[in-house]
């Protein structure tokens, strides 16, 4: 009986991480799909993504599982491994992001659009926390900064700056929207992230150090999302 007792929180522990990571991945889906909706302007990745989708006549989901398989590849010279949560995050953002904009209507009123952009910033903070401590592994996205860090050396901001710039840049040429919902995002997105990361973490999981961490001395959370 002692046994069962010792062992049995680690058996169950895999179960909640499991929970965490598609319960996460599918709120932040709905968040990303809920700020398209809102049409206040969307964060860097979804901004490129939506002008890709104006120019091909493929759904953003679909670009967005798309992109996410063609940033993948990119980690292979850069000798980044991936994991379960790598893997759903291609899959599962884009369809459920679809889907939410399949059930969710277009809005015109600016009185609704503001707090819709809100409530779906702070999802997806809380999307982000939940995802992240279930440590399954990066996104492709985030990966890739990480991957480009460690190879350059140089430090995880100015990576992650240069990434969103660039690609900021290339989906509004593309014809992406970009307007306060962008600011509003980078600004809101990394206290959000990082305090749902410490509300979601699980407490009987040895914390394994990232790369970044062993390396540059930051937390995890300061290694994949913005202060």
């Amino acid at each position: 009986m002692s046994i069962s007792r010792e062992t049995g929180p680690r058996r169950r522990l895999p179960v909640r991480r499991l929970i965490q990571l598609f319960v996460g991945l599918t709120l932040f889906g709905v968040s990303m799909g809920l700020m398209l909706r809102a049409g206040l302007g969307l964060e860097p990745w979804s901004v490129l993504n939506q002008g890709i989708s104006r120019h091909t006549g493929l759904s953003i989901g679909t670009v967005t599982i798309i992109s996410g398989v063609l940033i993948l590849l990119l980690w292979i010279p850069l000798r980044q491994r991936p994991g379960l949560g790598t893997v759903a995050n291609v899959v599962i953002l884009g369809l459920v992001m679809d889907a939410t904009l399949a059930w969710m209507p277009q809005l015109h009123s600016l009185a609704a659009r503001i707090p819709l952009l809100a409530g779906a910033v702070l999802l997806n903070g809380a999307a982000t926390g939940l995802y992240l401590s279930a440590d399954f592994g990066p996104g492709p996205r985030d990966g890739l900064m990480t991957g480009l860090h460690l190879r350059t050396g140089r430090p995880v901001r100015l990576v992650r700056t240069c990434i969103e710039v660039t690609v900021l840049v290339t989906g509004f040429l593309l014809g992406g929207s970009v307007g306060v919902g962008t600011v509003v995002y980078a600004l809101a997105i990394g206290p959000l992230a990082q305090f749902f990361l410490r509300r979601f973490a699980i407490a009987d999981r040895p914390v394994k150090p990232s790369p970044v961490v062993a390396r540059g001395g930051a937390s995890p959370e300061r290694a994949i999302l913005p202060e």
